[in-house]
């Protein structure tokens, strides 16, 4: 008589692959998995209508017998402090670190700038780089945006002459910003 030996590695793969095979085929049939809620599907819209009655959530947890966590979650969204993914607003931006390099760091300072935008610059950290150096500046990409938008003037016009050095430095600092989230 043959006998076949299993690792004990092997046979949890193959339990967690027939689990998800049995997952899988339940979902395909319309099955919900998880734990049924407490407050039944019939029981709900009179447990959501005492609570606007005025019914408190610990009588209608006696008179349902259920805990009162199962009937705030029957009325989870008529709760005064149930806030919807729609009324939360945009997501904050994130901080990004973005190197600009000295000759544009050196055009801002120059320049007129939102204390925002000011407290940025100065707080960068300088590296240098052979001759010139790199300006590190962490901020969220819409000022980094509008650093790009005011050092346009490094490309040419505005009664500027143009140095080929500046505009090289400007450009490779759009490159880096353009590589951020899109603009909104």
């Amino acid at each position: 008589m043959t006998r076949i030996s299993v690792t004990p590695q092997l046979q949890r793969d193959l339990q967690r692959e027939l689990t998800y095979d049995g997952l899988r085929a339940a979902e395909a049939k319309g099955n919900k998995g998880g734990r049924r809620p407490a407050v039944t599907a019939a029981k709900t819209d009179d447990v959501r209508i005492a609570y606007v009655e005025g019914r408190s959530i610990a009588a209608l947890a006696r008179d349902h017998n259920v805990s009162r966590g199962a009937i705030r979650t029957a009325v989870a969204d008529l709760l005064p402090d149930h806030v919807t993914a729609d009324e939360e607003g945009p997501a904050p931006e994130l901080l990004v670190t973005v190197d600009m390099p000295g000759k544009v760091a050196d055009f801002l300072r120059t320049a007129e700038l939102d204390p925002v935008e000011r407290a940025a610059l100065d707080q960068g950290a300088t590296i240098r780089r052979g001759q010139g150096y790199t300006l590190r500046v962490t901020a969220v990409p819409s000022v980094h945006r509008q650093f790009l938008a005011r050092c346009q003037p490094l490309d040419g016009g505005h009664d500027l002459p143009t140095i080929p050095a500046q505009r090289k430095a400007r450009r490779e600092y759009e490159n880096r910003v353009n590589t951020l989230t899109p603009e909104p």
